[in-house]
């Protein structure tokens, strides 16, 4: 019996030192659940832009730009006929014109796109910012992205323009133009009612060379520029069309011009422009009669005598097909 007892005894000793080793291993980590399997892409009719990428910008069409031609009525003849015969004639639904007087020959061969805006004739900077606010406000109405403003004497490149507004947003603040002189203007700017005078400098782009602003732009120049408060603005500095623009864009919302050597007036010297490089310009001009020489040194199918603006000339080698150009080469571009 003490035999029996005794040999339990040592199997229940065992037992304990048995379990007391297994108390004192270390515990086996737990296995990581299994993940759920990633859903299958669902396949989509064309290629997607990775993550994080935005879509491109959309492509910018003819019809979202507004080109305001200024004239007036004196030069609805040969000066405007020149221009409807030549760039705007690639340009039609783009292009309206801005002018002083009833004209219906003239209706006729703009589409519908001649408004007069019954601002006086005369060569004043009121008339001329009472057209400039005319213009301003039908770019409004319009919805258009851009608004464009050249003068009776420039030749626009319309593909020229097209490319040069794509590498812009028309949603940014955008000023694009050649500035006439070399340093900012300085102006006195009167505030209405209080009588204070203070000094206000800007750059601006001459009206001459042509000048453009993106929608973005235009829609923050409202309360100094529609429904007739371009004029009252104009007032505040004394100054013409284009002077006001650059103060409502530069002195008074803070934006800046932004220089482009594309756009040309007939205040600079075109003869200096390679001739290589006329065909790249988005807008030119000519001398005019006090000073007829002041053209392009461009060459094409007319003389000098033929064509003494030089439109004729760039417009056949930039659109060969046009029914009325002479065969010429398009590489030839020194003046005869």
């Amino acid at each position: 019996m003490s035999r029996a007892r005794g040999a339990l005894c040592r199997a229940c000793l065992a037992l304990a030192a048995a379990l007391a080793a297994l108390l004192l291993l270390p515990l086996p980590l737990p296995l990581p659940l299994p993940r759920a399997p990633a859903p299958a892409p669902t396949p989509g009719p064309g290629p997607r832009a990775p993550p994080g990428r935005l879509a491109p910008a959309p492509r910018l069409r003819p019809d979202d730009v507004f080109i305001a031609v200024k004239t007036t009525q004196k030069n609805h003849g040969p000066r405007l006929g020149l221009l409807l015969r030549t760039w705007i004639s690639r340009a039609r639904q783009q292009t309206f014109i801005f002018t002083d007087g009833d004209d219906p020959e003239l209706q006729l061969q703009g589409g519908g796109h001649v408004i007069n805006t019954n601002c006086s004739a005369v060569h004043t900077r009121q008339a001329l910012c009472c057209k400039m606010a005319v213009e301003y406000d039908k770019f409004i109405e319009s919805g258009r992205k851009w608004f464009c403003h050249v003068d009776d004497d420039n030749y626009v490149n319309p593909e020229g323009l097209l490319q040069l507004l794509s590498t812009f947003s028309p949603s940014q603040d955008v000023y694009l133009g050649r500035p006439s002189l070399d340093h900012p203007i300085e102006a006195a700017e009167r505030v209405q009612g209080g009588g204070t005078v203070t000094t206000v400098k800007f750059w601006f782009a001459t009206g001459g060379a042509g000048f453009c602003l993106s929608r973005g732009l235009a829609l923050k120049m409202s309360p100094w520029a529609s429904l007739g408060s371009f004029m009252s603005t104009a007032e505040r500095v004394r100054l013409p069309d284009d002077c006001t623009v650059g103060y409502i864009v530069e002195g008074l919302l803070g934006a800046r011009l932004l220089p482009s050597s594309l756009f040309h007036s007939h205040l600079e010297n075109l003869q200096r422009l390679p001739p290589d490089a006329v065909l790249q310009q988005v807008t030119l001009s000519y001398g005019g009669p006090e000073n007829p020489r002041n053209v392009v040194n461009v060459a094409g199918g007319f003389s000098l005598q033929q064509d003494p603006t030089r439109f004729k000339s760039v417009h056949c080698l930039l659109y060969p097909d046009t029914d009325w150009c002479p065969v010429h080469k398009q590489s030839d571009l020194v003046s005869r």
